[in-house]
């Protein structure tokens, strides 16, 4: 066990000194903003410091100054030791990978426990980049403490991947997107949001009078937008179907549609060679890439045949995404081949068929834990499973409800943001949870483009 010791007012001599090196990371950056709500640019948008005087990104100031305050703290007086004053002059920026070396030094003893200690802060030219001086009351006793054992801290930039995916969804063409029965909030909001910000064209079908009134009510406006008239649900999705083959959209959205009706509603029409499927795609605190997870919405219990088809439209949607050989996770309780568990014989049936190129585009392993998966750490301890283990990008669950379940926890326990969309079908479905956000909904639009553009560079349109 580590201990941290002071030394008391007695024990301290004039020139006695400590000191701490600390070379400055991003994460420093961003854990001194959190904590100290200073967002400056200067230190946390590469582009606006390139034109700054500095030209590049640099700590702040006062991060320096907490340095000094660790090292009277913990070394010199220590523990005990209370601030009266502190005074600064930053000389010069520190830069990210600058190491700094942090040293007080004991110039004056005063009365009642004062010490007054002279503070630099130097970088790897042993220039000074902070000087100061410190006044502060030592400690009149000894202590000496288990160094405190501190939390882990996972950094994680709310919406970074989010805008990543608006951004290349903005490059591809504006897909034409029928909305089914938006007639509550969160489904017109929703299709129109992603109409303002440039990503699709909404085409909205159900009752029109009720469609309006609701615009209407909830202050969105629908100037030069097509409604076609539907009194019913069932109605809604023929007509969307009908649009769908006439060539007048490019994808749909189920609005407010019950997603069974409209998946039983499409099917006979929309089918393709392969089985109609859904995934999310989950931008996961503490995971460094999109993570898709699959089938959690549509096929309840999937044979092998019916897997391998949910593993094709998963690969299909990671190349949309940009990822050029996804590796995807065949998920189980267990990680050898049991016969009584059936998701382990399809994994590794599953696998076997990726090999003779009956599944193509990704780099497959299973069964596999979900540990495993996801888990660098995790995956270090079997190094029989290189390749896909601890860096997955698609998690195949053994089932819907299994994949269902996944991809929730990760949403509200985790944090994670989701975009969900179907796939197998003529077109993309856009397909989100009840309780998912506006911008899931436009996340899911988003997905609907890249695969668009995606299907068409296939076929060479």
């Amino acid at each position: 066990m580590q201990y941290i010791e002071n030394r008391t007012y007695d024990e301290i001599a004039v020139g006695d000194s400590a000191e701490m090196v600390r070379t400055l990371t991003a994460a420093d950056i961003d854990l001194f903003a959190i904590m100290s709500g200073d967002v400056n640019p200067a230190h946390l948008d590469a582009e606006f410091a390139r034109d700054e005087v500095f030209h590049k990104v640099i700590a702040h100031g006062m991060w320096g100054g907490a340095l000094i305050s660790a090292v009277l703290g913990t070394e010199l007086p220590g523990p005990g030791t209370i601030y009266l004053n502190q005074s600064l002059s930053f000389r010069r920026p520190v830069g990210l990978g600058d190491r700094i070396t942090v040293r007080v030094t004991v110039r004056e003893k005063g009365e009642k426990g004062h010490v007054t200690l002279e503070c630099l802060c130097l970088n790897d030219a042993g220039k000074a980049v902070i000087k100061g001086e410190a006044e502060v009351i030592a400690p009149d006793h000894k202590i000496r403490r288990p160094r405190a054992h501190l939390p882990d801290v996972h950094l994680h930039h709310h919406g970074r991947a989010y805008e990543t995916l608006l951004q290349a969804a903005k490059a591809a063409p504006v897909i034409r997107v029928a909305s089914v029965m938006p007639v509550t909030p969160r489904a017109l909001e929703g299709a129109m949001e992603a109409a303002r910000m440039g990503l699709s064209e909404a085409v909205l079908i159900g009752p029109e009078g009720d469609i309006r009134d609701l615009a209407e009510e909830i202050g969105v406006d629908l100037s030069g937008v097509m409604v076609h008239e539907a009194g019913s649900a069932q109605a809604a999705i023929a007509r969307a179907v009908e649009m769908v083959g006439a060539g007048q959209v490019d994808a749909l959205d189920e609005g407010s549609a019950r997603l069974r009706p409209l998946v039983r509603g499409v099917r006979p029409a929309l089918a393709t060679a392969r089985v109609m499927s859904h995934a999310f795609a989950l931008d996961v605190p503490g995971y460094d890439k999109p993570l898709i997870v699959t089938d959690g919405l549509i096929n309840t219990k999937p044979d092998l045949e019916t897997k391998a088809d949910i593993l094709q439209n998963a690969i299909e949607l990671a190349h949309a995404l940009g990822v050029a050989d996804p590796k995807v996770a065949l998920l189980s309780a267990l990680e050898e081949v049991t016969p009584d568990i059936a998701a382990t014989i399809d994994a590794a049936a599953l696998c076997k068929m990726a090999q003779r190129g009956q599944i193509t585009g990704g780099t497959l392993d299973g069964p596999m834990g979900f540990d495993t998966a996801i888990s660098a750490r995790i995956a270090a301890q079997f190094p029989g499973k290189p390749g896909v283990a601890g860096q997955a990008d698609v998690l195949m669950a053994p089932g819907l409800e299994a994949g269902n379940v996944i991809a929730k926890q990760l949403v509200h326990l985790a944090g994670a943001e989701a975009a969900g969309v179907i796939l197998g079908a003529r077109v993309p479905i856009i397909a989100n949870g009840r309780a998912d956000s506006l911008r899931a909904k436009v996340g899911s639009v988003a997905l609907a483009a890249l695969l668009r553009r995606h299907q068409a560079a296939q076929i060479g349109v």
